[in-house]
């Protein structure tokens, strides 16, 4: 025989079909081989499979599925709880969780701000993905207008005309800062008088508030001082009797000084509005 290979010569292996007798045993005697019936199902071949061997595998039922299951003494990480859980991304999710048809509705709500029932629409899925796009929108929208009137004022008196790139950092603190900390000390000053409110749904409110500065600062490019100051002054009136209107309802169970806080609200809201016409539409150009 080749070499690498075994030769079986007689030997009596365990499962083999035992070998015939020799021939000197006797020459009348035959060796008889029985097998028991076996137990495979057999299968006729489909006209598609004729010629072709088909393997299909079954993994055994005792199978080491060692590496398709997790070691118990491994490193994932513990899911944070309490209050270290509000500073995962995954706690603030269902807060963008909400459709555009959502988010457009909102706005359109916004613009109607004598109806006051924004608060009641959006109690149950209050949103910051509206507030946020909405803020930051109108952050670069004030900053590129406020720079455009500015260039156009300068080219009509034949003036050179600098770049203030200050004006994008600007807007974005003042923006974000407004809509982030106002919110937020409204939350305390409510919290401190027993009403009953929630700091995202006040979050939201006053996100989508901002709306209407976004086309008043678009309107602001017309260079007459007071269209200006009309424009963003009805904005600012807007936004304010919007957000007033959805409040009031809730801080009238704060007893006798609802009047103040409300009256406070309004005054902020203008008070933004002063500041977007004063810091980015007013256009003064030097003697140089």
């Amino acid at each position: 025989m080749m070499s690498g290979y075994t030769s079986i010569d007689n030997q009596k292996v365990a499962g083999s079909v035992p070998a015939a007798a020799p021939a000197n045993s006797g020459p009348d005697r035959i060796a008889t081989v029985r097998f028991t019936e076996s137990n495979l199902q057999t299968f006729p071949p489909s006209s598609e499979t004729q010629g072709k061997i088909s393997v299909v595998f079954r993994p055994l039922s005792d199978a080491d599925d060692t590496f398709s299951k997790p070691a118990s003494g491994g490193s994932s990480e513990s899911q944070p709880t309490g209050w270290m859980q509000s500073l995962t991304v995954g706690a603030y999710k269902p807060y963008f969780d909400v459709d555009t048809s959502d988010v457009l509705e909102r706005i359109r709500d916004s613009l109607f701000p004598f109806r006051g029932n924004f608060t009641e629409k959006t109690a149950d899925n209050p949103d910051l993905y509206g507030p946020f796009w909405i803020c930051t929108t109108l952050i670069f929208v004030a900053a590129a207008i406020g720079t455009f009137v500015t260039y156009v004022a300068h080219k009509l008196q034949k003036k050179e005309w600098d770049y203030d790139i200050n004006l994008v950092n600007w807007s974005a603190g003042l923006f974000y800062g407004y809509v982030i900390f106002v919110p937020l000390g409204l939350y305390v000053i409510l919290k401190y008088f027993s009403v009953p409110s929630g700091l995202v749904q006040l979050w939201c409110l006053y996100g989508y508030s901002l709306f209407i500065f976004i086309p008043a600062s678009c309107l602001s490019i017309v260079p007459v001082e007071i269209f200006r100051w009309v424009i963003v002054g009805g904005a600012g009136f807007m936004s304010a009797a919007f957000v007033a209107m959805n409040l009031h309802t809730h801080i009238k169970s704060a007893g006798e000084r609802w009047f103040l806080i409300v009256a406070g609200i309004f005054l902020l809201q203008l008070a933004l509005a002063v500041i977007l016409k004063l810091y980015f539409f007013t256009v003064t150009v030097g003697a140089n």
